[in-house]
């Protein structure tokens, strides 16, 4: 039986990793598993997944109509520079090579027996050099520059395949766009896109949302609930703030990645599943792994393919294209007819936007975007319908614009209510008007403070994220996913 050294050098990795326009070509690895060989039954599957399950029953990736096979035969797990078989248990065991193991590694073009069904393995190595799209919008996505048009590529690749992704970037970037594009060019398209914030949820009701619960399995179980991960059948699942999952619940997850089933809270029945997982965060996942904050084995399980998205800054060529995207698609910039108001922006105002540095990114600039339709008079956007920290004058409305919170020069409001004004008001009123002033410039400092980032801002205000998000609407501050 070959060994694990004596092959290893003959795969590729199975990692398909972009990092900072570093490498130019990708390796998109699949495994052949050819049943009945050589005959006239013979069937070719082709698999991307990181597990691969061989059985009788029809929640199999194979299905095996042969009476030697169990129910739940063996897997086939790919590491990160192997495959792996196991056997389950079966009646009839697994052999590679005449030889009935347990756990063995798979060597390239080995014979597996399933029972009395020969199966042959193959990996298969696509290498793909990473060129420029020549499209400057691919979904939902738009970008002329170099580097998103190189991502276009890349997604137009991986989207087909059931591929787990993980998409790093600055808050801001375009994360869950990225996801849901690549959600929609997939065989998936048709199937859910369950979203799931992992900051937004407090700890203690993350696994019930992820993976369910039974009736009774907890205090406020009073009925028996689908978790998201059973929810997205069939379809995709992104989970938003990966970097903010406890690391208690790391193994958890990483249970469902490995054998792609979800076993709800209170109850030991493993519920089967077939899930695409795409993963965002804005923390370097490296980083936290070095710091104890993320488990190593879930950092590699998910990395199959590892996407970073450039922050604006990085890529001022698409801000007139990103513009014009918004003032065509935005409801602000429409009349009660349905009417475009907006169709160009002045050389003054066009040439302050691009030369801001857009800590907020992409969401930064729609927001502004957004504020400056509420404010032009004609056809034109000008460089006095900018909020003033941009276009370096007044703003029209007086009060500064807090659609940039990662900035630390935005003014405060200036208009904390006056003590003897509010002594000549009734107690209630005073007081009402006196904390609806703290509750605003409270909440706008702390997402100053942490860029846009709610869920840091939260954590440090010590108060639920979801209550924390009320505040911003009910002032109407804008910043990260108001």
């Amino acid at each position: 039986m070959a060994s694990y050294e004596q092959y290893s050098d003959e795969l590729q990795s199975t990692k398909i990793a972009y990092i900072n326009g570093d490498p130019k070509t990708l390796h998109i690895r699949r495994a052949q598993l050819i049943v009945y060989p050589g005959t006239t039954k013979q069937r070719e599957y082709a698999f991307d997944q990181n597990v691969i399950k061989i059985g009788s029953l029809d929640d199999n990736d194979i299905v095996l109509d042969d009476e030697t096979v169990s129910r739940h035969h063996c897997r086939i797990l790919q590491e990160e520079n192997s495959y792996v078989v196991i056997d389950l248990t079966s009646t009839n065991g697994t052999h590679i090579n005449a030889v009935r193991i347990k756990e063995a590694y798979l060597a390239p073009g080995g014979i597996l027996h399933v029972g009395n069904t020969q199966i042959r393995f193959n990996p298969i190595d696509e290498q793909v050099e990473v060129t420029p799209s020549k499209s400057e919008r691919l979904g939902s996505i738009v970008g002329k520059s170099i580097k998103m048009r190189e991502i276009f590529h890349i997604l137009e690749k991986i989207a087909p395949t059931s591929a787990t992704v993980v998409i790093e970037g600055e808050t801001g970037t375009g994360k869950e766009v990225v996801a849901q594009t690549v959600h929609t060019m997939s065989p998936r398209k048709d199937k859910p896109f369950i979203v799931f914030d992992c900051g937004a949820v407090p700890e203690s009701l993350i696994e019930s949302e992820l993976f369910g619960h039974e009736k009774g399995s907890f205090t406020g179980a009073i009925m028996t609930r689908k978790g998201l991960f059973e929810m997205a059948q069939g379809g995709t699942i992104f989970l938003d703030e990966l970097g903010e999952l406890s690391i208690d619940l790391q193994p958890k997850l990483l249970r469902v990645l490995e054998q792609r089933e979800v076993r709800r809270v209170g109850s030991n029945k493993a519920i089967p599943i077939n899930v695409r997982v795409i993963a965002a965060t804005n923390r370097s996942l490296e980083d936290e792994v070095r710091a104890g904050r993320f488990r190593e084995d879930l950092f590699y399980r998910l990395s199959v393919m590892r996407l970073f998205l450039p922050s604006l800054r990085e890529r001022r060529e698409d801000i007139s294209l990103l513009i014009e995207h918004f003032l065509d698609k935005m409801d602000c910039n429409r009349d009660f007819d349905g009417h475009r108001r907006i169709w160009r922006v002045s050389a003054e105002a066009m040439g302050a936007l691009s030369g801001y540095d857009w800590p907020g990114n992409v969401r930064e600039l729609a927001n502004v975007i957004e504020r400056a339709c509420s404010f032009a008079e004609t056809e034109t956007l000008s460089l006095a319908d900018l909020p003033d920290y941009i276009s370096g004058v007044a703003s029209p409305d007086g009060f500064p614009s807090f659609g940039s919170l990662g900035r630390e020069s935005v003014e405060q409001w200036n208009d904390v209510p006056n003590k003897s004004d509010l002594k000549e008001q009734p107690f209630k009123e005073a007081k009402e008007q006196w904390i609806s002033t703290f509750e605003r410039d409270y909440i706008s400092e702390l997402l100053q403070r942490h860029s846009g980032n709610i869920s840091q801002a939260a954590r440090e205000a010590d108060i639920d994220r979801k209550y924390f998000r009320k505040l911003m609407s009910k002032y109407g501050i804008a910043a990260d996913e108001i």
